[in-house]
């Protein structure tokens, strides 16, 4: 079919000419490199034509567009392409009618199974008959085929709706009835050499998500012996369509939207996005947003890593209102290793520690008195343990005291023993290590320090990991990215939790269990940590309604998973609704979610009318007759979301009104009642009518929230829960949190409302 020929294909058949051709021009022209030009929605007419992007070029250019070739063309689902520009070219391009956006091809970063027993999903579920025609198309590193979680015994042949294709590579690899599709993009033709040049994942990370998400039972699955159990995705039945973005140089935003383009007219149902950018971007000027916007216009929902960055406030990335963001919590197994030193102390750290020592004590060493002098390397350097700071000749055979929390590359290849690491880094997620190792907080280093420098024959010893219950879980790990929402404040972002600590899923055989360099294990398993691992947990959440709601939009899913979610406390989240969103998701609640706050592309368009995007500009984006008026223009707090989030620069004096529509999805004869939850304080929240009477499924019914009052505190939570009088349905609308803090957001103050939808029937930095 004609849109699988992409120019050069937006994928790695490039050939060696096209390779050295790119290379040459790079060179030559060292001032240029790619750029994405957005064109917005495909024509209707069809006319989206590699020639067009080039006559494009031809008009900005002269003749000078021969030099200025099209390395990937977008037209399957949305119009674009990607060209070396310098960066004066890429803003006069910009300027020219008929482009939305130009903006640089950057990379973005990758941002397992207890866990779904933990959330309450058991094997025992209710399933849907229709849960073998959900595709997920996950967005990552590939796949590793031959894995015991894609197995496709008993699957029969793919939907009748999937439009896809399988790329073997040349037999490289291998599609099933399991996963009926796989692609792979490289939009610049340059490979390292451990990537793998076809859809075969060399790194993990996207074997690990894709089987989170879908993959099938695997019993006795553990890594070396720890986490044993059954592994399993969400929708164990579901189908898995791969779209291979990430390579060992990163992820890059040419390939991130060429994937998004094939999914959604491949037919996928639920998109899988574990990856981000390090700072925000203006919605159009992102290409996960852009893409996802598509997807929505699509009836696909994509779901998306909220991030690696926190605790810091304000470190999402991924937030664009028609994409679901996911924050990243515990489960109730941790990892402790326990360090014993030869005075018989004994002080428990975190790791994922496999190997064992079998008792025996080994010297003891500091870093900084082990310095790579003959490669210039000091103390400052070797104390970090640094790569190649560690002088073998001293350090071999021996355990090392490090000064930081690093990946054990260095006292691994300089021959030690063991590691100890100490430093400030919370201790609230365990990690891999190609040594014996264990991670202490900076008083028990301390103490291993002190003893160190108090006798001439230090030893000590490292035991093997043991897995604990973490009575105080679920709550948000320190790592995840925060919100506020860095671009609209007013939309509350992360949208949700799910377990993404100490996840045990599918590996990879080409890629060794550990990040650090020199680990010769290799298992078909592993135990990894981010919010990589909470996005696929969430969108096997979201097939999972879908197989029993096929004609719900992306916006209903959305709802029903965040209305239903289990509270957290805040207790143990001080930046509250910030840090979980609407709380924990609930895959089993969210299936009877009673009511619903639905959206469709329209709500979204006047939504960003209200947010300044004019009427020129969003007519590009829709290829449609928007209108920007003061009868379309809506204000984000009108916005149907199944959320209220208040940033105010005035907490002395607050006063907004929300206005929401929820649809009947449960009884078709109900009446709810509106209960509200807040703070002490002078805050008011009111909701009118405080009554909603349905007498039909798929009624439609308005109320208004109004928030009015004063508060001194930086963040104020409150929550409104419709009750179903009848009792038949406690179907919560969602958290409101307020929120209130100086230091985010251009020094402004901010109230946030999440809503906690019902009860509802009552309801590489790839791992850190």
């Amino acid at each position: 079919m004609e849109g699988k020929k992409f120019l050069l294909n937006c994928l790695l058949l490039h050939g060696l000419m096209i390779l050295a051709m790119l290379t040459t021009r790079a060179a030559s022209q060292p001032n240029k490199k790619s750029y994405i030009v957005y064109l917005g929605n495909k024509p209707k007419d069809g006319s989206s034509k590699s020639s067009l992007h080039s006559s494009i070029l031809k008009e900005a250019f002269g003749s000078d567009f021969i030099t200025k070739s099209v390395l990937c063309s977008y037209k399957r689902s949305f119009d674009g392409f990607v060209v070396e520009l310098t960066e004066e070219e890429a803003l006069k391009m910009s300027r020219m009618k008929g482009i939305v956006s130009v903006f640089p091809n950057e990379k973005r970063e990758l941002h397992t199974t207890r866990s779904w027993d933990f959330m309450g999903f058991s094997q025992q579920v209710e399933r849907s008959a229709l849960e073998s025609d959900v595709i997920i198309g996950v967005l990552d590193t590939g796949i590793w085929p031959e894995s015991d979680s894609f197995n496709d015994e008993g699957f029969g042949p793919p939907p009748t709706n999937w439009k896809g294709s399988c790329q073997t590579a040349g037999g490289n690899f291998t599609c099933n009835n399991k996963i009926i599709g796989a692609q792979y993009y490289k939009s610049n033709g340059l490979f390292s050499t451990g990537d793998i040049k076809s859809p075969r994942d060399s790194e993990g990370h996207g074997t690990h998500t894709a089987s989170t998400a879908a993959g099938g039972l695997v019993n006795r699955a553990t890594l070396l012996g720890l986490g044993s159990g059954t592994a399993r995705g969400g929708v164990p039945s579901a189908r898995i369509a791969v779209y291979k973005i990430c390579w060992s140089d990163g992820c890059y935003d040419a390939d991130i939207l060429a994937a998004f383009d094939d999914a959604i007219a491949d037919g996928v149902d639920i998109i899988s996005l574990s990856v981000g950018f390090s700072s925000p971007r203006d919605y159009f000027n992102d290409s996960i947003a852009i893409g996802s916007f598509h997807a929505m216009r699509n009836g696909v929902l994509t779901v998306n890593s909220a991030g690696n960055r926190g605790p810091r406030p304000a470190t999402i990335t991924n937030f664009s209102p028609w994409s679901l963001s996911v924050a990243a919590s515990t489960i109730d197994r941790k990892f402790s290793t326990k360090v014993q030193l030869g005075n018989n102390m004994v002080y428990q750290g975190v790791s994922i520690n496999t190997f064992n020592l079998n008792n025996q004590m080994f010297p003891l060493i500091y870093g900084g008195d082990a310095p790579n002098t003959t490669a210039n390397y000091t103390w400052a350097s070797s104390r970090l343990c640094q790569l190649n700071s560690l002088d073998s000749n001293l350090v071999k055979g021996k355990i090392v005291l490090c000064d930081s929390l690093g990946t054990g590359s260095a006292p691994f290849l300089a021959g030690a023993a063991g590691a100890v690491m100490r430093d400030s880094v919370p201790s609230d997620s365990a990690r891999l290590f190609p040594l014996p190792a264990s991670y202490l907080e900076l008083v028990d280093g301390s103490k291993v320090l002190t003893y160190i420098n108090s006798t001439s024959t230090p030893t000590a010893t490292i035991f093997k990991s043991n897995e604990a219950n973490d009575s105080l879980a679920p709550y948000v790990v320190s790592f995840s990215s925060r919100g506020p929402n860095p671009i609209t404040p007013d939309i509350l972002k992360p949208d949700i939790s799910a377990p993404g600590v100490n996840i045990l899923a599918a590996w990879t055989l080409a890629s060794h269990t550990s990040p650090a360099i020199g680990d010769n294990r290799f298992v078909p398993f592993n135990i990894i940590s981010g919010t990589s691992m909470a996005c696929p947990h969430v969108s096997g959440s979201a097939a999972y309604v879908k197989s029993f709601h096929p004609s719900w939009s992306p916006a209903a899913i959305k709802s029903a998973l965040m209305t239903t979610a289990f509270p957290l406390s805040s207790g143990m989240n001080k930046d509250v609704e910030f840090a979980y969103g609407s709380g924990h998701v609930n895959p089993v609640k969210a299936v009877n979610p009673g009511l619903i706050y639905d959206a469709d592309e329209i709500d979204y368009i006047k939504f960003l009318c209200g947010q300044g995007y004019g009427t020129r500009f969003l007519e590009l984006v829709t290829r449609d007759n928007t209108t920007c008026s003061e009868a379309t223009n809506g204000t984000v707090w009108d916005l149907n979301y199944p959320s209220f989030a208040l940033y105010t620069s005035d907490s002395t004096n607050v006063s907004r009104v929300f206005k929401r529509t929820v649809t009947n999805v449960g009884s078709a004869m109900s009446e709810y009642r509106a209960n509200v939850t807040l703070e002490a304080g002078t805050l008011k929240i009111k909701v009118n009518p405080s009554v909603l009477s349905f007498t039909s499924l798929g009624q439609k019914l308005s109320y208004t929230l109004t928030i009015e009052g004063t508060t001194d505190r930086s963040i104020v939570s409150a929550s409104l829960v419709w009750d179903d009088v009848g009792g038949r349905m406690q179907h919560s609308p969602n958290l409101v949190p307020l929120t209130a803090n100086p230091t985010i957001s251009l020094s402004m103050s901010g109230l946030a409302f999440p809503l906690r939808v019902p009860e509802s029937a009552r309801s590489i930095n790839s791992y850190l």
